[in-house]
């Protein structure tokens, strides 16, 4: 997962294939369908799924076999009117949705998916199962809580009522073992991220996501389509926060956790 803003619209093929997140061979477009279920298991797409988990040799193209999981999780980032002390605000939102797919060999894989007017349709595979692991985690951790991602440092957590809790060592680093209070959370996103949302200078400069400015938002009836900066760093055309590459993060991870 990776990071560039190249504008509003539905992310191709062709760009994740230009970032690295897929291999040259996978440049088509995927699938729409009614539901993001149908859009992760329709046949083009675990065909480009073979194609993923074949990458670097891993194992054959014909043997990868990979699968998807039936259910789907809701995706929630760090919203900017949470940050910016919007009345009312949450403090995240959905901004895709996410599938596990594994292969015969164990590889696992996050499809993400959005919604367009043609249907739900994959804009991104990425290496892991991060979206729906830590969706399970904070469904045990914090029942009935709000899963979300804050993008910047790639930390997860679960919100419910005034607590926020983490769910890695990242969110551990930043609010404590314990969690702390919605309020406190705010504060200290506020600080962090505050001079950094749309319309700021720091946005302004194009200095949002380290890339260029983002183009319009969406009409007000349109879901926010997954822009390149979406889809690589797990935000929202709309957050114009400093992204961090997810690629290279879910890189450093692995090497945490080996």
């Amino acid at each position: 997962m990776n990071g560039r803003a190249i504008g509003a619209g539905l992310l191709t093929t062709a760009a994740l294939v230009a970032l690295g997140a897929l291999p040259a061979a996978a440049a088509e477009t995927l699938p729409s369908a009614p539901t993001p279920e149908q859009a992760a298991s329709a046949p083009q797409t675990l065909d480009t799924l073979s194609r993923f988990f074949a990458r670097d040799g891993a194992l054959a193209r014909s043997a990868a076999a990979p699968r998807v999981e039936e259910r789907s999780v809701p995706v929630r980032i760090l919203s900017p009117d949470f940050v910016a002390g919007k009345a009312g605000a949450p403090v995240a939102r959905v901004e895709f949705r996410a599938s596990r797919a594994v292969a015969s060999d164990g590889q696992k894989a996050s499809l993400w998916t959005v919604k367009q007017p043609g249907g739900w349709q994959v804009v991104n595979i990425a290496t892991g199962d991060d979206e729906i692991r830590y969706a399970e985690q904070g469904g045990r951790v914090l029942p009935g809580g709000i899963v979300f991602r804050e993008p910047q440092i790639d930390a997860w957590y679960v919100q419910k009522g005034a607590k926020v809790l983490p769910l890695d060592e990242d969110a551990v680093r930043a609010v404590g073992k314990n969690g702390t209070s919605l309020a406190a959370y705010r504060s200290r996103v506020a600080e962090a991220y505050g001079d950094k949302l749309p319309g700021s200078a720091y946005a302004k400069k194009g200095a949002a996501g380290g890339y260029a400015p983002q183009a319009d938002a969406p009409a007000p009836h349109e879901e926010p389509a997954v822009t390149v900066a979406s889809t690589a760093a797990g935000a929202g055309a709309a957050l114009a926060l400093a992204l961090i590459g997810t690629a290279a993060i879910r890189r450093r991870r692995a090497a945490r956790e080996s």
